[in-house]
């Protein structure tokens, strides 16, 4: 199980660098209220936990620690795709004018988000679902970490314990502003908003370098493993 969370710490952590949650959240506690925060994070944390599950069920299912050639065409399929979407970040970065649409869509339509989530608290719950569901980078990192938990030698305690650490990590951006604005509202603000800045400046570059790290660690055992 160590062997196991020294790497879903890392890529958990990749995951959880997602300036696009980050920012809807930090929209809501100040349009919407704490009730459409919490409702929203409900339903991004509940459709993290779904996806889990499902591609942990899935790789156990199709017994991937006995199936070693399989396992590690796997990991080389998996690591250049890593590979390829922190290209596609890098590339995107450096023309702002090319952003994906759904950036240019939360920027356009903040202010009808305002309106409809203050007075419907409860159109957060499908809009956090929508959130987790398109976030491809956090998804993509989650899939190397089910996988990795599918293929753990561990019991089935230790195996939902892994799943509950890997989708706590990965929330992050939406239950860290409700949990410090809860605990400490002012100072909670204060450092939300640095932790939103320093996202800001180097959320893509962390991204890229675990996505490059992740994929170069997947590739190396692959081609080790064949």
């Amino acid at each position: 199980m160590i062997a196991a969370l020294t790497l879903l710490l890392p890529l958990g952590l990749g995951g959880a660098v997602s300036p696009m949650l980050l920012t809807e959240q930090t929209v809501l506690l100040g349009t919407g209220g704490r009730r459409a925060a919490n409702r929203f994070a409900l339903g991004a944390v509940l459709t993290l936990l779904a996806i889990v599950v499902l591609l942990v069920f899935f790789g156990h299912v199709i017994q991937l620690p006995t199936e070693p050639t399989l396992s590690a065409s796997l990991d080389i399929f998996l690591g250049i795709g890593l590979f390829a979407i922190g290209c596609a970040i890098h590339y995107f970065g450096r023309h702002p004018l090319r952003r994906p649409a759904r950036e240019q869509a939360l920027e356009q339509g903040t202010e009808r988000k305002r309106q409809s989530f203050s007075s419907r608290p409860d159109a957060a719950f499908p809009f956090g679902v929508f959130s987790m569901a398109t976030n491809f980078t956090t998804l993509a990192l989650v899939v190397v970490a089910a996988k990795e938990i599918a293929a753990a030698d561990v019991n089935t305690v230790e195996r939902i314990v892994l799943i509950v650490v890997l989708v706590a990590i990965c929330s992050i951006p939406v239950w860290l502003p409700l949990a410090a604005t809860k605990v400490a509202p002012e100072t909670g603000k204060r450092a939300l908003h640095g932790f939103h800045r320093l996202i800001d400046a180097h959320g893509r570059t962390a991204v890229i370098v675990l996505l490059m790290a992740a994929g170069t660690f997947l590739v190396a055992r692959g081609i080790f493993d064949v």
